[in-house]
């Protein structure tokens, strides 16, 4: 398997349709020069998602993809979801990216373009100078820029955005480089991580764009919470006083 793409879904019943007409022409187009598969996970929805995701990817296709639905039985957190699709992943590469289409579908091929073989993780910056941030609200901008900046300064200056779920990753990262988080701290934490144990990143200046149909799941003083303590642990690993435990075992495949 060429390709895994990757999307977590919870309570997106709303959602499903538009994602279908979105995405199915990026995946033909893609079709033709890798094989893929398309890996939902629902993290225990309590919406029609579950049904709506058998009825709409549940059959053949119309190029050739394989598809995996699988399912939790209750809500886990997006971190939980992605342990899920990566330990499902066929792929010598995975593609992960929200459900709602806050980045565009058309993107994706734009975004392998950027993983070349001297590349190891692409990540989607709409913070980047030539990134561009559309419609979404100011204080969720305040909240994702104001932590990305944090991490900027521990981690690395020349990486904008942190905490975007639009990436490429090599099989040798998703498969192997550790994250604990089951929430939203889950794609920075592996970003980070993944950087401080020297793989190469490299950005891919994208488009967000707020949700047009359901709202953000995002718990958002949880999430500011997990994200502080996060930097916490990294400003000790840095100053070399205390590391990061599951870094300090890493045994990486290179």
């Amino acid at each position: 398997m060429d390709l895994s793409i990757i999307i977590p879904c919870y309570n997106e019943a709303d959602s499903l349709p538009l994602l279908k007409q979105q995405i199915v022409p990026v995946l033909e187009r893609l079709s033709r020069q890798y094989s893929i598969e398309l890996i939902f996970v629902d993290d225990g929805s309590t919406d029609a998602t579950w049904d709506l995701l058998q009825e709409i990817f549940g059959g053949q296709l119309s190029f050739p993809a394989s598809v995996v639905l699988e399912r939790h039985p209750f809500n886990k957190g997006l971190g939980a979801a992605l342990r899920t699709g990566f330990s499902l992943a066929q792929g010598e590469i995975a593609i992960t990216t929200d459900s709602d289409g806050t980045y565009r579908f058309d993107e994706i091929p734009s975004l392998l373009e950027c993983l070349t073989p001297d590349v190891d993780l692409v990540t989607g910056s709409p913070y980047h100078p030539g990134g561009k941030v559309v419609g979404v609200p100011a204080y969720r901008l305040i909240l994702s820029r104001g932590s990305s900046l944090i991490y900027r300064a521990l981690v690395n200056w020349e990486i904008h955005t942190y905490t975007s779920l639009f990436r490429a990753y090599r099989r040798r990262i998703y498969k192997h480089v550790p994250f604990t988080s089951d929430g939203f701290l889950a794609g920075t934490e592996l970003l980070v991580n993944s950087i401080l144990l020297g793989y190469r990143v490299r950005e891919y200046p994208a488009v967000l764009t707020s949700r047009v149909t359901g709202v953000s799941k995002a718990k958002v003083i949880r999430t500011i919470l997990a994200h502080l303590r996060y930097q916490v642990q990294i400003l000790f690993h840095r100053l070399g006083m205390r590391s990061i435990p599951y870094l300090r075992a890493f045994r990486g495949v290179r």
